[in-house]
């Protein structure tokens, strides 16, 4: 076995002075990173209006301007689609009074989701029940409503027996619903 020709050297030999000073420096480390922390992670968020909800709103718990006395208003149909071009579907909702007999008039209502709101909440009125119409038929094509109405030639018609049929189309312009007619009122 050959030796070294250099000497050992001191600090080659641990004493217990060297793990002491070792033990410090690392508790000093770890004291020292605890207290220098980084911020806390956030994510980037950007500027932007309110997420509003994807899905159509409902007609449940909704307050309908429609007077209907000691009866209830009954959603009879409804149709969805986004109809102000803002990415979020409306809904459009018939609803009459829930008359045990004859043909309760229907309303028109346009339904959508405020920023704040937890129910739909009512923002427009396509036809007043108080015009005594009647909707056949109701779908949302191409951000437009269209509606089958019947209707009476005279107040002196009975509301059993509506005598006009029109065609309506309401279009989303300039921050209100325009009403034209694809065809002309035509008699029953």
């Amino acid at each position: 076995m050959q030796h070294s020709a250099v000497p050992e050297l001191a600090h080659t030999h641990t004493r217990p002075i060297h793990w002491v000073a070792t033990a410090t420096a690392v508790a000093g480390v770890v004291a020292l990173s605890s207290l220098l922390q980084p911020k806390p992670a956030t994510a980037a968020q950007t500027a932007g209006p309110p997420a509003r909800p994807v899905a159509a709103p409902a007609t449940t718990g909704v307050d309908f301007p429609i007077q209907c006395g000691p009866v209830t208003a009954l959603v009879v149909k409804k149709a969805t689609g986004d109809l102000d071009g803002d990415g979020a579907p409306e809904t459009v909702a018939v609803v009459h009074c829930d008359a045990p007999m004859g043909t309760p008039p229907d309303g028109v209502y346009v339904l959508t989701h405020g920023p704040d709101d937890t129910h739909a909440r009512v923002v427009a009125t396509l036809v007043d029940p108080k015009a005594r119409n009647t909707v056949t038929g109701l779908t949302i094509a191409d951000g437009a409503v269209l509606a089958t109405l019947l209707g009476y030639s005279t107040a002196d018609v009975p509301s059993c027996c509506p005598d006009v049929k029109d065609s309506a189309r309401w279009q989303w312009k300039d921050h209100e619903f325009i009403r034209t007619t694809p065809a002309g009122a035509r008699t029953v």
